[in-house]
């Protein structure tokens, strides 16, 4: 070995010391343990799959998780279809499917109202770990859900129980309101260049 690579050897150890140091004191800072609200947002591609993602996990652990689709519940989605045989996975999914095909404010509200209601249920309930909220910011954006009414639920739920709420422009109160914030920004995505939404890949 060359006095460089000792050398270059030396400082890397050092800077792990540091970063180890640094990671550690933070895990020992990290003495709350409560359910978590999880907010990912942005326009890039994989809100929803890292949520499901996450819903994989707390099955997988034996958890009871609760799903609840605002948008894209009428379309195929291979999460779903492979999890529902789980017995402790719920999932709600909102009639309408895409509100901009519908294109009817108050069909949309009706079905997004009675959707609310099971989701209400389910973010009451003590024995569900995991609730999420899929692509509720858009009920919010176009005015078919009460900010107030989402607040009160989320504020009122279990203490150990965790919510994800995905979909683009998330409402400033939720932003607020979470522990965890993650956006998802858009560098580049095949859709605006004519390619289709890939079955097993996008859905």
């Amino acid at each position: 070995m060359t006095d460089h690579d000792s050398q270059r050897n030396t400082r890397h150890k050092k800077a792990m010391q540091k970063l180890k140091s640094h990671v550690d004191e933070k895990v020992a800072a990290a003495d709350e343990e409560r359910g978590l609200m999880l907010v990912f947002t942005g326009n890039g591609k994989g809100k929803t799959t890292a949520a499901w993602g996450t819903v994989t996990r707390a099955l997988g652990y034996g958890y009871r998780v609760a799903v609840v689709q605002f948008i894209k519940g009428l379309w195929e989605c291979g999460e779903r279809e492979k999890l529902m045989a789980d017995d402790n996975l719920e999932v709600a999914i909102m009639a309408t499917g895409f509100t901009w095909d519908t294109q009817n404010r108050e069909s949309d509200t009706a079905a997004c109202l009675e959707v609310w209601e099971q989701a209400e249920r389910m973010l009451a309930d003590p024995e569900v770990y995991l609730v999420v909220l899929d692509e509720i910011t858009y009920m919010l954006k176009f005015g078919y859900l009460d900010i107030k009414r989402v607040r009160n639920a989320l504020n009122n739920r279990p203490a150990e129980q965790t919510v994800i709420i995905t979909g683009r422009n998330a409402h400033r109160e939720l932003v607020e309101m979470a522990d965890t914030v993650t956006e998802m920004n858009e560098v580049k995505h095949g859709f605006n260049n004519g390619l289709k939404a890939r079955r097993g890949i996008d859905f």
